[in-house]
C-alpha cells in the first residue's frame, strides 16, 4: 500500500458551529487519536482527502503534514452527509511503521453464478490484522463454477502474507443457493401482501360490465 500525502492544519473551533465553518471553508474536521496521546483536532481539504480516499480505499495509510511534522494515521470512521454526500467528520488512527493493526477489508465476488443459482453474501467484508504500511485494500471472491449448494466461510479467503484473520474462520461469507422460481416469487409476494393486510381488488369483467350497460339502455320501439 502506497502513502498518501496529506495537508493537515490544526484547529482551534470546536463544536457544531466550529465544525460548520470548517466544512464551509472546504476544509473537513477531523480528531487524531491513539498511543495513549490525547486526541489531535485538524482539519483536512475536502477535495484531497475524497482523491486519497478514492485512491487508497477505506484504509489508505496517509501521511500528513501537520505543523512542521508528520503523522502517519488511517481512516477509522470517516462520516458523510446521509443525502449530500459531503464529508462532515473523520476520525483517524496514528499509526506507526512496523506496527500491526486490526481493520475491515471489503470483499468484492467475482465470476458467474451458475445456471439456476443465486449467491447470498452474507459479509462484505472481514477483519484482519496486518501491518499499517501493509493492509489488503481488499480481498477478490470467486464464485466461477461453484456449485448449487456451495459455501465460501471466512477461513477460505486468501490472505497475503503477514495478514492474520481476526474474524471467526467459520463466518459465512456467502452461499449459492437454488434460484426461486416465478411461482415461489409470486406465492412470497401474496404472503407479504397478506401479512400486512393489503387486498387487491379484482377488476371488473367485461361481461359484468356489458351487462350493466344493455341494462341501462332503453328498449327500442318495436313498431320503428
Amino acid at each position: 500500500m502506497s502513502e498518501i500525502r496529506l495537508a493537515a492544519e490544526t484547529r482551534t473551533e470546536f463544536g457544531k458551529g466550529g465544525a460548520r465553518r470548517t466544512r464551509r471553508a472546504g476544509k473537513v474536521p477531523a480528531v487524531i487519536y491513539g498511543h495513549g496521546a490525547d486526541p489531535r483536532h485538524v482539519a483536512l481539504v475536502a477535495h484531497d482527502l475524497a482523491h486519497a480516499l478514492r485512491k487508497g480505499g477505506a484504509n489508505a495509510l496517509l501521511t500528513l503534514d501537520v505543523e512542521g511534522g508528520e503523522q502517519l494515521v488511517i481512516p477509522k470512521s470517516v462520516q458523510r452527509h446521509p443525502i449530500k454526500g459531503y464529508f462532515e467528520h473523520v476520525d483517524l488512527l496514528a499509526v506507526r511503521r512496523g506496527e500491526k493493526v486490526t481493520v475491515d477489508v471489503s470483499i468484492s465476488v467475482t465470476g458467474e453464478v451458475v445456471p439456476g443459482g443465486l449467491v447470498n453474501q452474507e459479509n462484505t467484508s472481514i477483519s484482519v490484522e496486518a501491518d499499517a504500511t501493509n493492509i489488503p485494500t481488499g480481498f477478490e471472491v470467486s464464485i466461477e463454477g461453484l456449485e448449487i449448494g456451495s459455501q465460501i466461510t471466512a477461513g477460505n479467503i486468501t490472505l497475503p502474507s503477514g495478514t492474520t484473520l481476526i474474524t471467526d474462520a467459520e463466518s459465512l461469507v456467502l452461499a449459492i443457493s437454488e434460484a426461486p422460481t416465478a411461482e415461489q416469487l409470486d406465492a412470497e409476494v401474496a404472503e407479504a401482501a397478506e401479512e400486512l393486510g393489503i387486498v387487491e381488488d379484482a377488476p371488473d369483467s367485461e361481461s359484468e360490465g356489458d351487462k350493466s350497460g344493455d341494462a341501462d339502455k332503453p328498449a327500442e320501439d318495436s313498431a320503428q
